[in-house]
């Protein structure tokens, strides 16, 4: 029996990378998109995946790399991200134009591109790697919490869409997570970084690739609609267990 391909965006690092990892070893032949090349390169060879460039803010790349996938039983949305922690008075709406762009419009983007060879697979599945921050609004994450509360919407709306149609829809939101993620939002400034973590054990990519390949390889009857994954030391957007 021939293995599934499974697509992952944003998969040269942190919880896409591990996403690949994770799947690959579920059993999937994985295609990689993002748009670092080198770090995209060295991931796909780790797990014995395909390496295509993409930038799912570009329509152009976005066709490019669909044109290059054959068949396609799973698509796992996690190209995103968050640009700084203005405050609504003080926002920079480049930033925010940028936060729904990658967010919101990334995942329609390449959904849009892909799902007719997800219906063809016969039994596909969409999962969408969101945030906490799509439920619990807080200051400073006006337009990260506004993208992420959009990105959530257009994936329950495929849900409802797809019904009926033999693709499964999933919205994974994590908590905390110590990757990349800050350090994008801080602009490379690693102690700014370093502080969200500080005295608290967030979670890694692992443990979100971990349950992306339990979410793909559910029987085909089973639908995971929503998951929320935060560290035992987060009990909200905000409220985070700091041990001195």
């Amino acid at each position: 029996m021939s293995r599934k391909t499974a697509v992952v965006t944003g998969a040269s690092s942190g919880i896409g990378a591990a996403t690949a990892r994770a799947l690959a070893k579920a059993g999937f032949d994985v295609v990689l998109g993002a748009r670092r090349a080198d770090r995209l390169a060295e991931v796909a060879a780790e797990c014995g995946g395909r390496a295509l460039p993409l930038d799912v803010t570009d329509e152009a790349s976005v066709a490019a790399f669909a044109a290059e996938i054959g068949e396609c039983a799973v698509l796992v949305n996690n190209a995103g991200g968050a640009f700084g922690l203005d405050s609504i008075a003080g926002a920079d709406l480049d930033a925010w134009q940028r936060m729904y762009d990658v967010n919101v419009l990334g995942t329609a983007r390449i959904t849009k591109a892909l799902l007719p060879k997800l219906v063809a697979s016969g039994d596909g599945q969409v999962v969408v790697v969101g945030s906490i921050a799509a439920h619990q609004p807080y200051p400073g994450g006006g337009g990260y919490n506004a993208a992420k509360h959009a990105e959530a919407a257009v994936t329950r709306v495929l849900r409802m869409e797809l019904l009926g149609q033999p693709v499964r829809v999933c919205e994974i939101d994590p908590g905390m997570v110590e990757t990349e993620f800050s350090l994008v939002r801080f602009e490379g400034d690693q102690d700014r970084a370093d502080a969200v973590y500080a005295g608290m054990t967030p979670l890694v990519a692992d443990d979100i690739a971990d349950t992306i390949a339990w979410v793909a390889t559910r029987p085909a009857h089973v639908n995971i609609d929503q998951i929320t994954i935060t560290p035992r030391d987060q009990a909200g957007a905000q409220l985070v267990h700091r041990r001195q």
